[in-house]
């Protein structure tokens, strides 16, 4: 059953331009010229109830903008949105009281108050019960490792702490669904390693459905069985995050060992672009479609001792979609 429904969703802003200068802020007092911003574009997906799944684009491609939008915090200029029965952007209690938003760049936690203190206005806020919060809490911050923490001022906090203790805060009334904008952020090695573990042993023992954006690609790996790739504010790619290089990388590479010296042009020849070349071993892209062909020929035709074949990793996929690679064969898919 799908918890998270939208159907072109769209958000458009109207951003307005000043000219340099004393005469240029004169001027837009009396007369303001503004420019038509499309952040998201006829958005449309659905996540199943206990789904943990990937949201990832480029720097300015919608991921906030879609997650704001399904939180309620902003409305959008069109298209429909359900999130648990619920239009979020109505606001209504019962779509607030199940639902959590983590953002990496954003703190909910009081500064000059220990976390714990937080937690407990948190606590009266979902109306916890009290033997379901001191369990849940004391459960969450020693799987988190910050149990010593919780009544440390959180101006006093590492950055990794306090992104343990956001995570916390957000999931202590046990949401249905768990929105994570970045939540790793700045975090170091072993704080993301140590979060990813947790996020998805709550994901497996409470089944909340989760949407996670992140520049990590780690996380995504890591945590996400479906990935959606947005650009522009529209979906390039929505499927299982392990078909994401056959569906949207156009090459793979061949590396092959050779027992003499084979010139480049004979390789070229047969269609492939030498990537590196040591001595006597190469690493060949080739268009995913002439792979077959080429290697066949290789072996045919020169001198190999040793030829293997790789697709390219999911870093290299999501790069080369970014740069515009890719797109037109995932636009099929």
């Amino acid at each position: 059953m799908s918890v998270i429904n939208v159907e072109g969703l769209t958000k458009e802003y109207l951003v307005h331009h000043k000219k340099p200068g004393l005469s240029g802020s004169v001027k837009a007092l009396f007369h303001r010229e503004y420019e038509r911003k499309v952040a998201v574009k006829g958005l449309s997906f659905k996540i199943n109830e206990g789904e943990f799944a990937g949201f990832i684009g480029p720097n300015g491609a919608g991921k906030s903008t879609t997650l704001k939008m399904l939180t309620g915090i902003l409305t959008p200029s069109s298209g429909t949105a359900d999130v648990i029965g619920c239009t979020p952007w109505k606001r209504s209690m019962v779509h607030r009281r199940q639902i959590s938003i983590v953002m990496g760049n954003r703190s909910q936690l009081i500064w000059d108050l220990p976390p714990l203190e937080t937690f407990g206005l948190n606590k009266e806020m979902y109306q916890i019960p009290k033997v379901d919060f001191d369990k849940d809490l004391t459960e969450l911050s020693e799987l988190l490792g910050v149990d010593h923490l919780l009544k440390v001022q959180t101006r006093k906090l590492s950055l990794g702490e306090r992104m343990k203790m956001e995570i916390i805060g957000a999931v202590l009334h046990r949401p249905r669904v768990l929105f994570l904008d970045e939540p790793t952020i700045g975090l170091d090695l072993f704080a993301q390693r140590h979060t990813r573990e947790f996020l998805k042993d709550y994901n497996k023992r409470y089944g909340s459905t989760i949407l996670l954006t992140s520049h990590y690609l780690e996380d995504i790996k890591e945590l996400c069985d479906r990935l959606l790739v947005i650009d522009k504010g529209q979906m390039l790619y929505d499927g299982q995050t392990n078909q994401i290089v056959n569906k949207l990388s156009l090459h793979k590479f061949i590396t092959v060992s050779f027992k003499q010296r084979v010139s480049p042009e004979r390789i070229v020849a047969l269609g492939g672009t030498i990537v590196t070349e040591q001595l006597l071993k190469m690493v060949i892209r080739v268009p995913r479609n002439n792979v077959t062909r080429l290697a066949g020929e290789m072996l045919n035709m020169l001198p190999v001792e040793d030829l293997t074949i790789e697709d390219p990793s999911i870093e290299d996929v999501i790069e080369n979609v970014y740069s515009g690679e890719g797109i037109k064969e995932g636009e099929a898919i």
